[in-house]
C-alpha cells in the first residue's frame, strides 16, 4: 500500500454456519470470547463488511468480539504475525498473506474439518491455495476472501487495438469463455514491440518487489522452468529456464528503461497516467483510474495471460485466515471461518472490495460483481477466472515453500533476468542464481 489510502494494496494478504457440519456448539451459557486480526483493507467500505459479517455470527452465537484490521503498510501485519506466534499469545484468528502459513505451520491449528466441508460445499480450490496453505495432509488455514488477487494483464483497450491490432474485448468478451487460443507468449511479444513502438510500452516492473517477481513467475511457469523442484533440488540450469531467461530477454527490449528500479506503486501510476497499454495488477490501479482519471480507465480491460509452451498461468496471491494452536476459543474460531467462507458472506466481500477480491474456491467464481463493474461495463468479468482459462501460480512453486519464499522475496528470477539482458553470459548468470539458492538452503 503506499500513503493514498485509495492507491494501493500491498504484496503482503461463510450462508450461517449450520449450513455445514460445525464444530462449535453453544451451552447454555455466552460462548466466550474471540478475537480476530483481519487485513486493512485498502478499499473504503469493505472493513465494514468483515466487521459486519462477523458481528452478525457473534450475536447469533453470543460470542463477544474483538475486530482489529492491522495495516500492512511497514510490514505490520507480517510484525503482528511474528510477535504473536512467538509470545504464543494474541487474537485467536490473524489474516496471513500468502507464504505465512507454511512459516507457522506448527502453531497453527489444523483446519481440515473446515477445509473438508468447504470444499465439498464450495468446489475446489486450486493448487496454489493448496500448496501454500496445506502440509503433510494438514491444513493450516482456510483461504480468505479478503485480499486474495489475480495479478493478470490490465489493458487500454483502444491502444491496443491502435498499436498492436489486437480487440481485447473480442478477445476476451464479457459474459462469455475467452476466445483466446492465440493469444500466446509470441503475440504477446509481438503486442509489446508495437506498442513500444507507438509509444505506449507495456508497463511491467522488473524489480525486487511483489509485482514484478509475479509476472515473471508466471512467465517461468508457461515455459515450465524452475528453479527448485518439489523435492528441493536446484534445477536453475535447465533448458526451460534458458528458455523463460532468453524470452524475458526479447521483451526486456520493449519495457520502460527504468523498469528494473520499479516498485508495487510504479505500474499503477503508469497505467492511470495513460503512458502505457498494458500492466499486470489487479483492479486497484484501474480503481484509482476511475477516480482520477476516468478517461484512462473506461479504456481499461482486465484479462487473462498469454499462454506458454507448457500453459497458460496466470499470478494468484492468495491471502488466509489461521486459527493459532494456542487460540483460546478454538471451536468458536472454526465456526467464524466456516461462516466467512459461506457464499453469501464470499459475494458481499466482492462487492464492498469492487470487485478486487477473489474466493479461492471453484464455485465462487461468478458473483454479479465481476459481470457488472463498469466503466466499461464487463471490465472485471475476466477477472476471476470464471472459466477455468488459466492456472493459477505463484512465483518460486513448486520449490519446498522455505526456499520458494526466499526467492521469491529476493526478486531472484527477476535479478536474473536483469543480468542476462544486460550482457551477462547465461551460464555465469545461472551459476550465479545456484550459488544464491545454495545460500537460501543454508539459511
Amino acid at each position: 500500500m503506499s500513503t493514498s489510502r485509495l492507491s494501493r494494496r500491498t504484496f503482503h494478504g461463510f450462508a450461517a454456519a449450520t449450513a455445514l457440519t460445525a464444530p462449535f456448539v453453544r451451552g447454555a451459557h455466552a460462548a466466550g470470547k474471540l478475537s480476530i486480526g483481519f487485513w486493512d483493507h485498502w478499499v473504503p467500505g469493505a472493513n465494514k463488511i468483515t466487521t459486519d459479517l462477523v458481528n452478525e455470527w457473534a450475536a447469533k452465537e453470543k460470542v463477544e468480539v474483538q475486530i482489529d484490521h492491522i495495516t500492512s503498510q511497514g510490514n505490520k501485519l507480517l510484525l503482528t504475525v511474528a510477535a504473536e506466534a512467538q509470545a504464543r499469545s494474541g487474537h485467536d484468528i490473524m489474516t496471513m498473506n500468502t507464504w505465512l502459513p507454511a512459516e507457522h505451520a506448527e502453531r497453527l491449528e489444523p483446519v481440515n474439518d473446515v477445509m473438508d466441508a468447504l470444499i465439498k460445499q464450495n468446489g475446489a480450490v486450486n493448487a496454489t491455495v493448496e500448496y501454500l496453505g496445506k502440509q503433510g495432509g494438514k491444513w493450516l488455514a482456510v483461504p480468505a476472501t479478503s485480499g486474495s488477487q489475480i495479478k493478470g494483464p490490465c489493458s487500454r483497450i483502444d491502444l491496443l487495438k491502435q498499436h498492436a491490432g489486437i480487440d481485447i474485448q473480442a478477445m476476451y468478451p464479457a459474459g462469455q469463455a475467452p476466445k483466446a487460443d492465440d493469444w500466446t507468449y509470441e503475440a504477446f511479444l509481438k503486442a509489446a514491440a508495437a506498442c513500444h513502438k507507438g509509444g505506449v510500452p507495456f508497463g511491467i516492473g522488473l524489480g525486487t518487489t511483489a509485482d514484478s517477481v509475479d509476472t515473471i513467475g508466471a512467465i517461468f511457469h508457461g515455459f515450465g522452468a524452475q528453479l527448485v523442484d518439489a523435492k528441493g533440488n536446484i534445477t536453475a540450469k535447465s533448458d526451460p529456464v534458458r528458455q523463460a531467461l532468453d524470452y524475458y530477454k526479447k521483451l526486456m527490449a520493449f519495457l520502460p528503461p527504468d523498469a528494473p528500479a520499479w516498485d508495487d506503486a510504479s505500474n499503477n501510476k503508469w497505467l492511470v497516467a495513460g503512458k502505457g497499454a498494458m500492466i499486470m495488477n489487479p483492479p486497484s490501479a484501474w480503481a484509482v483510474a476511475k477516480r482520477d482519471a476516468p478517461q484512462v480507465a473506461e479504456q481499461c480491460w482486465t484479462h487473462g495471460m498469454p499462454a506458454g509452451p507448457k500453459g497458460r498461468y496466470s499470478p494468484f496471491l492468495p491471502f488466509f485466515w489461521g486459527a493459532w494452536s494456542f487460540g483460546k476459543n478454538k471451536s468458536a474460531a472454526k465456526s467464524l471461518l466456516t461462516h466467512l467462507s459461506q457464499a453469501s458472506s464470499a459475494e458481499r466481500m466482492v462487492a464492498a472490495s469492487s470487485g478486487f477480491d477473489l474466493p479461492s474456491f471453484a464455485n465462487l467464481t461468478t458473483f454479479k460483481t465481476w459481470a457488472e463493474e463498469s466503466p466499461p461495463k464487463g471490465t472485471l468479468y475476466h477477472y476471476a477466472n470464471p472459466h477455468n482459462h488459466q492456472i493459477l501460480s505463484i512465483a518460486a512453486a513448486p520449490a519446498p515453500p522455505k526456499i520458494a519464499v526466499q526467492i521469491y522475496n529476493q526478486g531472484l528470477m527477476t535479478k536474473v533476468a536483469v543480468r542476462h539482458f544486460q550482457g551477462e553470459a547465461i551460464e555465469k548468470t545461472l551459476d550465479w542464481a545456484t550459488g544464491e539458492i545454495e545460500g537460501f538452503m543454508r539459511t
